[in-house]
């Protein structure tokens, strides 16, 4: 997944009031107000690193009202999971956010003080992550404010209201989260990918209870059946703990952890089965509730398969436990979803890339017995969001390529998926301009970007999706890269598919096939892939830290070892104007013959599964950072005034109701991150605070 998830109007009121609903299963919730202005406005605020901005659902009122219905009921069962996201990430994540939530709306005390200031900085980060550690980072985020504060907050509000555990005063609440909150050294990082420490033991996230790395890795050797040619997804809908002394895996299911929340997301399930457009994806959305109901992972294989051929109904959602970048091991899934709608003419222009497909991999520069003979099932779209849930929510990917399961893209193939709408919000929030002409060389690197810059942008995200996670196979006998890469599985995947964009975007074969006018745009795809791996991205992380994102390092990956490998010809060339560093590409085809020689060793190491080249090149070239540029780097992104990271308040389906029939679903745009932020705990708190 590309980087680089709500519903009749209610005002209610935040800083000084109360907010008192029902709504259980099966009450439409009640929504926030929304933007009444004339003219959209995408950006809301900006506080801390972060930029909140807001989307658009284009063509949703053209849609005929069985796929509104559709998409709303599908709407209700991507929010009815966001406590499991929280409570994954972190196992205090609930009853600290069910405090914050508690002084926001109810403390006493002085709101205008600059400490009350910091404590609605550091909510809304909160907010933001689904948890106190950075969404990106990992790292644990740190208050602004002192911890007396935050004990003289609790006791300025009611006592009632916070969630106790029996027989637990407020004291003791206040004794138990403040080390949380305010220790750095206390479950320091969520998720924790040096290999020289145990990363399970590590990690702060809430996938293993009582146990250690190596017991985790003894436990799935004895499991996994690697002679099995269509293997599950092991403990991919599980905790793994420690009971009388004995590993299990505590699953995710209706009955099981966190009931309460998938009993909600099955009730809206089934009624979007019931609002299908045809039997195809009647059978999908039956095959997903088979899924939470069991916890039966060969029943979500079944599903995932009936999922990606279905390439003919117009609405989709991906909803389920599906990324493992939270879990360093990389077998525990988060849960998520989007909900959208295909943009047929967007969509054209994936479609291409999917007839394709064959032809691509034909061509590429990766040993013959690791391509595939015959690409089956590749499809691509652009597609409309309507609503997000967990990981997504409320700040999504670009792209989306799915199933996981290598098996099953082998053998029947994958689907991409392009966010356009969500697309064009990002670019909307975050002035991209101004950021490009901070750190390209010259006017001319500018002008190109100010040309194609939008198309490579998409399109780049689409032949990631569509034709990288696509591509290649493993060597027969070798076990999932999952297994063999370990910590390095997700780095290697998407660097994988990001290379097998650049080395296409200067052929002569996308002019042919209409996707872009002239390789300018590949100019653009290299200079951006080059300025971005060794600058940009370095704005989001704190000075003095190693990158530790998946994606992060994959594009540090990138822009170092092909600057190394191309030094002797000076292909790459680090130039100092004005006292700037800049990084100019002085040869784009011998860049592209270097991206090709990067992509076959690449492909050769997951093939594979080379644990230790993986690692060789990963802590190599994609995890530190030098000091001084960093520094530099820094110091000219905080004279642009743009937040690094950007998340949104997404739009609110209201149902409009004749009796107990829906007539028609209107979309609303709210304005205020913090009322959405409450509105969804109020609505779609389903979990106790400890699990």
């Amino acid at each position: 997944m590309k980087q680089g998830a709500f519903v009749s109007i209610l005002i209610f009121v935040i800083a000084f009031g109360t907010i008192s609903l029902n709504c259980g299963k099966g009450e439409a919730p009640m929504a926030p107000k929304q933007d009444e202005a004339k003219e959209f406005k995408f950006l809301v605020e900006q506080f801390a690193d972060l930029a909140i901005g807001r989307f658009q659902i284009p063509g949703f009122e053209n849609l005929p009202l069985q796929q509104k219905k559709l998409l709303y009921y599908l709407y209700q069962a991507a929010l009815s999971g966001r406590d499991i996201t929280w409570d994954q990430d972190y196992r205090h994540n609930l009853k600290i956010r069910r405090t914050l939530e508690t002084i926001v709306k109810h403390y006493k005390g002085d709101r205008d003080s600059e400490n009350f200031k910091k404590f609605m900085i550091y909510t809304k980060r909160v907010w933001f992550s689904s948890g106190i550690h950075h969404h990106y980072s990992a790292d644990k985020i740190i208050p602004d404010f002192p911890k007396e504060y935050f004990s003289q907050l609790v006791k300025n509000s009611p006592d009632g209201l916070f969630p106790l555990a029996e027989g637990e005063t407020v004291e003791d609440l206040i004794a138990q989260l403040t080390p949380l909150i305010f220790d750095p050294t206390i479950d320091a990082k969520r998720v924790n990918l040096d290999p020289t420490v145990d990363m399970v033991t590590h990690s702060a996230n809430n996938f293993y209870k009582d146990v250690t790395q190596k017991e985790v890795e003894e436990f799935y050797k004895k499991t996994i059946n690697k002679d099995d040619p269509t293997p599950i997804s092991y403990g991919m809908n599980s905790r793994l703990e420690k009971k009388d002394g004995k590993l299990v895996e505590n699953v995710w299911k209706v009955g099981g952890m966190y009931s309460k929340a998938i009993e909600q997301i099955v009730y809206w399930l089934e009624k979007a089965a019931g609002a299908a457009e045809n039997d195809v994806q009647k059978n999908i959305l039956e095959l997903l509730i088979k899924f939470y109901q069991t916890g039966d992972l060969k029943t979500f294989d079944e599903y995932s398969i009936a999922w990606t051929k279905d390439t003919v109904s117009r609405i989709d959602a991906v909803n389920g436990f599906i990324e493992t970048y939270g879990d360093p091991l990389g077998f525990r899934a988060s849960y998520e979803s989007v909900v959208s709608f295909r943009d047929e003419e967007a969509t054209r222009r994936v479609e291409i890339l999917g007839r394709n497909a064959q032809w691509f991999e034909d061509h590429s520069p990766i040993q013959d017995e690791y391509k595939r003979k015959e690409v089956k099932g590749v499809s691509g779209k652009v597609i409309t969001v309507v609503g997000l849930g967990g990981v997504t929510s409320p700040n999504p990917p670009l792209g989306i390529n799915l199933p996981n399961a290598n098996w099953i893209r082998k053998v029947h193939g994958s689907k991409s998926v392009t966010l356009g709408n969500i697309s064009e919000a990002y670019d909307k929030v975050s002035e991209k301009a101004g950021l490009v002409d901070e750190y390209a060389y010259s006017q001319e690197e500018i002008d190109l970007n100010n040309k194609y810059g939008a198309l490579e942008d998409s399109l780049q995200t689409d032949m990631h999706e569509i034709i990288g996670h696509g591509s290649g196979q493993l060597k027969k006998g070798v076990a999932t890269p999952k297994e063999t890469l370990k910590n390095y599985s997700s780095i290697i995947e998407e660097n994988r598919a990001d290379l097998v964009a650049y080395y296409y975007f200067m052929d002569p074969k996308m002019v042919e096939l209409g996707l872009i006018p002239s390789l300018d745009v590949g100019k653009v795809s290299y200079n951006a892939a080059i300025r971005n791996g060794f600058l940009q991205q370095l704005r989001r992380i704190k000075l003095g830290d190693n990158i530790e994102q998946s994606h992060m390092r994959g594009r540090q990956l990138t822009a170092k070892w092909a600057f190394e490998l191309g030094k002797s010809e000076n292909v790459i060339e680090k130039k100092i104007k004005n006292n700037k560093t800049y990084f100019v590409i002085n040869d784009y085809q011998k860049l592209r013959a270097i991206f090709g020689k990067m992509l076959s060793e690449i492909q050769r190491i997951v093939s594979e599964g080379d644990y230790e080249a993986a690692k060789n090149l990963i802590e190599t070239y994609g995890v530190k950072v030098d000091y001084q540029l960093h520094k530099e780097v820094l110091e000219r992104f905080a004279k642009l005034g743009i937040a690094p990271y950007t998340g949104f308040i997404c739009p609110v389906l209201e149902p409009v109701m004749k009796g107990d029939e829906i007539v028609d679903v209107k979309v609303e745009y709210p304005m205020d991150f913090t009322e959405q932020m409450l509105f969804y705990s109020e609505k779609y708190s389903f979990l106790p605070t400890k699990n």
